[in-house]
């Protein structure tokens, strides 16, 4: 396992790299995730969009469409609330709808509360927990039949530099994040050599969204990479363009 993977120099995803493939995006609604969905669409991508807010996925439905992009589903989940049969149920209508599913990317996360271990909120911590972490494992365990049915699957994880390097206030993010880290090298070594699966995580750095808004509010925003800066690293790491790359932990 290494962190020092990096993107090739000025890679371009081919514009039908994913055409006749269906990755499904949580955290679909905003942000990276947005914005990556979008992406992914425009290369040929049938999309899953998961998240809480329905009518949020539905504006990136309509703009997926109007772009004349493969029709996406919509999947309105709540991963604090999310048990083993809403993942099961899940993966019975993807199965019946597409028969296979080539990506997963796992992009949604809350940050909690940045305050010290201390006096950090249990009921923050275990939402915390619940949303970056949880959810990821029962979404994975329920989809793992049908990324195998892929020739070329990809699991994608979002992580953080506080992932890999503990930082004072970052609480329940920081562990979270940790652990995401850990999940994704546990299930490389899992499925290397015994699936064509390879699973991988993305550290999208200091990027221009609503949670780094919240953890740096006095930060200057104009400083900081725009979600569409990091677009080539995801369509390179989900897609076939990345073969052989598995168990790795690469900035973006």
């Amino acid at each position: 396992m290494t962190a020092s993977l990096r993107l090739p120099a000025d890679y371009q995803a081919a514009k039908d790299l994913y055409k006749d493939r269906v990755v499904l995006v949580t955290g679909a609604s905003d942000g990276i995730g947005k914005t990556v969905s979008l992406a992914l669409a425009r290369h040929g991508a049938t999309v899953i969009l998961l998240g809480r807010s329905q009518k949020a996925l539905e504006a990136v439905y309509d703009q997926i469409v109007s772009e004349g992009g493969p029709q996406p589903a919509i999947v309105p989940m709540n991963l604090l609330t999310i048990t083993p049969q809403d993942t099961q149920q899940l993966a019975a209508t993807i199965e019946t709808e597409f028969g296979k599913l080539d990506g997963l990317l796992h992009n949604a996360a809350i940050l909690g509360e940045r305050t010290p271990m201390e006096h950090y909120p249990p009921h923050v911590w275990l939402e915390v927990m619940q949303i970056n972490v949880n959810s990821a494992f029962l979404l994975t365990q329920s989809l793992f039949p049908l990324l195998r049915k892929a020739y070329d699957p990809s699991v994608l994880f979002t992580t953080s530099s506080v992932g890999r390097k503990g930082k004072a206030f970052w609480g329940a993010y920081a562990v979270s994040k940790f652990a995401v880290e850990g999940m994704m090298q546990v299930m490389a070594d899992e499925v290397e050599n015994a699936t064509r699966i390879r699973v991988n995580c993305i550290n999208p750095g200091a990027t221009r969204t609503r949670m780094r808004a919240a953890a740096y509010p006095s930060e200057d925003v104009t400083k900081l990479k725009t979600a569409e800066a990091l677009v080539p690293a995801y369509l390179w790491l989900l897609g076939p363009d990345s073969h052989g790359v598995h168990g790795q932990s690469i900035d973006a």
